[in-house]
């Protein structure tokens, strides 16, 4: 059941799975449809309480205009340490995958004491815009499908649809799964529908929603990677061996330059966490929740 918490001056929309008094788990990332019924129900299932919800800009929580945010990437950092606060929870393991990676890791930074572990999945150590010398960029297909997209119409689910399994096949891996990413693309779709405010117009909260726009033009602030050796959770970091937007090479960094980090690599997988990736990620995620 959803519900919404005021953290940070902002409402955010949450969702819990599992008992209270369970170890907490905190997803980052989009919104809460980043990560799936089931994921959340097999953590819960195994006495994991897991925590997803909307960030600023999509789904149910605050939106105004996801082209123009009026606040930055510290606000949703901020937004994520007063969330565990309205739970009452005074530590939690959190997993940021995509753009909630960032968020994840600057939550580590900024708020140790709230971070018991730091899970992160198909990210980067650095802001959006162009990247470091030393980390591979995006893929030059990924650049070509950024460049010269596919027309889609955002107001109509069909084009809206086909436009988002189009760019998962691109982002995908070798064992991509094209009926799970229309799955993907239609339950966003519906719920967003639902979701946004008559004050925002429908073609941009589905772009908001099913691509995570507003990043590209959100203000990144400070660098944080030339820090990432002062992260003191316990780190697991997990990357799909064939991502071609955050290529391995961005998750090698991370875990070689968080002390002590774990990585997994994931094969034939892209930028995605497509449900034949459970069966590893869902018990390394309790083997790297079960302490405090």
């Amino acid at each position: 059941m959803e519900t919404f918490i005021k953290a940070n001056g902002v409402e955010l929309c949450v969702q819990t799975f599992g008992v209270a008094g369970d170890t907490p788990v905190l997803l980052v990332g989009n919104s809460m449809l980043t990560w799936r019924d089931e994921f959340c129900e097999r953590l819960a299932v195994l006495r994991r309480f897991v925590v997803r919800y909307d960030l600023r800009d999509t789904g149910r929580s605050t939106t105004a205009d996801p082209d123009a945010p009026a606040y930055t990437l510290r606000d949703l950092v901020a937004d994520a340490a007063g969330l565990l606060g309205a739970l009452g929870l005074p530590r939690a393991h959190v997993v940021g995958m995509g753009p909630g990676g960032w968020i994840a890791q600057l939550l580590a930074l900024d708020h140790p004491g709230l971070v018991a572990g730091l899970t992160l999945i198909g990210t980067r150590p650095t802001a959006p815009g162009p990247s470091d010398g030393d980390l591979p960029e995006h893929a030059p297909e990924v650049m070509a499908h950024i460049m010269n997209p596919p027309a889609v119409d955002w107001n109509d689910r069909a084009s809206v649809v086909a436009f988002m399994v189009e760019k998962a096949r691109v982002l995908g891996g070798a064992e991509f799964d094209e009926a799970e990413a229309r799955d993907n693309a239609e339950r966003i779709h519906d719920r967003t529908v639902a979701a946004a405010p008559p004050s925002l117009d429908r073609g941009t909260a589905h772009r908001a929603n099913q691509m995570a726009t507003v990043f590209a033009a959100l203000d990144g602030g400070d660098r944080w990677r030339e820090r990432l050796g002062g992260i003191t959770a316990p780190t697991l970091v997990i990357h799909g061996e064939d991502d071609p937007f955050f290529p391995l090479g961005n998750g090698r960094a991370l875990a070689a330059e968080i002390p002590g980090a774990e990585l997994i690599v994931l094969p034939g997988t892209g930028n995605e966490l497509p449900r034949r990736t459970w069966d590893t990620v869902v018990p390394a995620l309790l083997r790297h929740t079960s302490g405090p």
